[in-house]
């Protein structure tokens, strides 16, 4: 199996098409790539708390954080296209970081959560499927202080930030968020999902990183278990078709991926593109994919990501049981026309 090491040297912190690929496979073919946690690897030990502060990777606008490793080439890969992803593996590193600072909203400068204001640091150990974490460090009047904590969380990794190039534009793969992926945050992208990625270049150039080990919904303060990883993943191709955003497909369900600010445009937007999705591949009149979604007890509306940082989208994703689908998925065909012909009412 081809594998990519953690090498600062392949790590980009902007998805660019320009970038040359440090990999090249084929369609269907297993790969692993290593990936550094979003901080760069800068928070090892709860010393490092001294560094939150005047950490290296803020000194730069944007900041050097949320490294991707990549891009891959996948070949057969068009503009027109969709890459399907299939997440088959994700490896954590044995500890994994979480952390805060004056400012970060909601709460880093509120009278009533004083605490909150301290630059704050969480070493989270991983085993046995947990993730341990027995002190927080704060940096406090020059010194490191150290505050117990004994909190354990199931581990639950999953990829923050996945992508590949977008056909013009160079973006922050921290700020950075389209129709092409991007730092979105979502839970579900973890093993035994398929991502579907519209294509806008030969090859695709598949980004992954940014790895959590365990996240809340809306990643609340910004900053989830970071933590470095090895992933393994296959690739497809859908010729000849191209998703309007980023599409999951789940064992259980389908979703629809969708970034904007406010969060009510998020939701709409991936709501309105599950009905586009349902009446293209799933036969659904317009009217049916309007009640699936209205009085279905079964449809779900997932806040992944709303951390207010920078220019930074919020991620909604609508979700539906497949169990609640009219038909088998279409994913392999062309879409289907939009006539009396393909729907049920």
């Amino acid at each position: 199996m081809k594998y990519v090491s953690r090498d600062r040297n392949l790590l980009k912190y902007a998805v660019d098409f320009r970038h040359t690929p440090v990999l090249e496979v084929e369609a269907g073919e297993s790969f692993t790539l290593e990936t550094e946690d979003a901080p760069s690897g800068t928070y090892r030990t709860l010393d490092d708390a001294q560094s939150l502060l005047d950490a290296w990777y803020l000194n730069y606008s944007p900041p050097m954080s949320n490294p991707v490793t990549g891009p891959v080439y996948i070949k057969g890969a068009e503009p027109g296209d969709t890459l399907v992803v299939s997440i088959d593996h994700i490896v954590l590193d044995t500890q994994a970081a979480t952390y805060w600072r004056p400012g970060h909203r909601p709460l880093g400068d509120s009278l009533r959560w004083l605490d909150l204001s301290k630059p704050t640091l969480v070493i989270g150990r991983i085993q046995n499927g947990e993730v341990l974490m027995e002190e927080a460090a704060t940096w406090e009047e020059g010194k490191v202080k150290r505050h117990p904590l004994g909190l354990r969380v199931r581990e639950s990794p999953f990829i923050g930030t996945i992508a590949v190039a977008p056909e013009r534009e160079v973006e922050s793969t921290g700020l950075g968020q389209g129709s092409w992926g991007g730092n979105m945050d979502v839970r579900d992208i973890c093993p035994g999902t398929r991502v579907f990625l519209p294509c806008y270049h030969h090859g695709a150039l598949l980004y992954v990183g940014d790895v959590h080990a365990c996240q809340g919904d809306t990643e609340f303060y910004g900053t989830a278990m970071e933590v470095r990883s090895a992933v393994t993943l296959h690739c497809e191709v859908v010729k000849g078709r191209r998703f309007p955003f980023v599409r999951l497909e789940k064992d259980a369900s389908i979703v629809s991926l969708a970034c904007a600010r406010p969060l009510e445009e998020a939701v709409w937007r991936a709501s309105v593109q599950l009905m586009e999705w349902l009446v293209s591949d799933y036969g659904c009149s317009q009217r049916t994919a309007y009640l699936l979604l209205g009085v279905n007890p079964d449809y779900r509306v997932n806040v992944y990501q709303m951390a207010p940082i920078g220019k930074l989208q919020y991620t909604a994703g609508a979700e539906l049981c497949k169990t609640c689908l009219p038909a088998p998925a279409l994913s392999e065909n062309p879409p289907a026309k939009m006539d009396s012909s393909n729907r049920h009412e």
